[in-house]
C-alpha cells in the first residue's frame, strides 16, 4: 500500500500548466517555497485560512488531511464574496459533508472535473492511492 507521511501532495506541473493557461492564476493558496506554482503564494506559516482570498483567480491544492473541508468551505465562501475564480485540486471524496455542503449543492455554481486515472504527484514515484478531481468555484452563487 502506498502511503505518505505528509498530507501535502505537490501539484503535477503539467496539470497546473493546463489550468493556469486557462485561468492565469495570481496566487497559489497552499504551497511551500519549494513547490509553489505561482510567484505569489501562501505557506503554512501564512495560514491562508485566516487571510482574505481577494484575487481574481487562485490555485489551491490544500493539505489532504481531515482539515481539507475547511479549505473547501473557505474557497466556496471567498469565491462568492470576492467574485473570484478559485480552482482546487482535491481527492475525490463524494461521501463527505464538505463535498455535499460546498461542492455538490444547488448554490455552489462550481464545475467538477474528475481526473481519469490516478495522478502522479510531484516528489512521488508511484501514482496516488486515490482518485482526484479539479473543482472550479466560479465566483457567483447559482440562482
Amino acid at each position: 500500500m502506498f502511503s505518505s507521511n505528509s498530507q501535502e501532495w505537490e501539484t503535477p506541473q503539467k496539470l497546473f500548466d493546463e489550468y493556469n493557461q486557462k485561468h492565469n492564476f495570481e496566487i497559489d493558496l497552499a504551497a511551500t517555497p519549494q513547490n509553489a506554482k505561482c510567484p505569489k503564494f501562501f505557506t503554512k506559516d501564512d495560514d491562508a485560512l485566516t487571510k482574505p482570498w481577494d484575487f481574481k483567480s487562485a490555485w489551491c491544492n490544500p493539505p489532504y488531511g481531515r482539515g481539507v473541508g475547511e479549505w473547501v468551505k473557505k474557497a466556496a465562501e471567498e469565491s462568492r464574496k470576492y467574485k473570484s475564480k478559485i480552482v482546487m485540486l482535491l481527492p475525490v471524496r463524494t461521501d463527505t459533508k464538505w463535498f455535499h455542503n460546498y461542492i455538490f449543492c444547488p448554490r455552489s455554481n462550481c464545475t467538477i472535473i474528475y481526473i481519469k486515472g490516478r495522478l502522479k504527484f510531484g516528489g512521488h514515484q508511484n501514482s496516488a492511492p486515490f482518485p482526484s478531481m479539479v473543482v472550479i468555484f466560479n465566483g457567483v452563487e447559482d440562482e
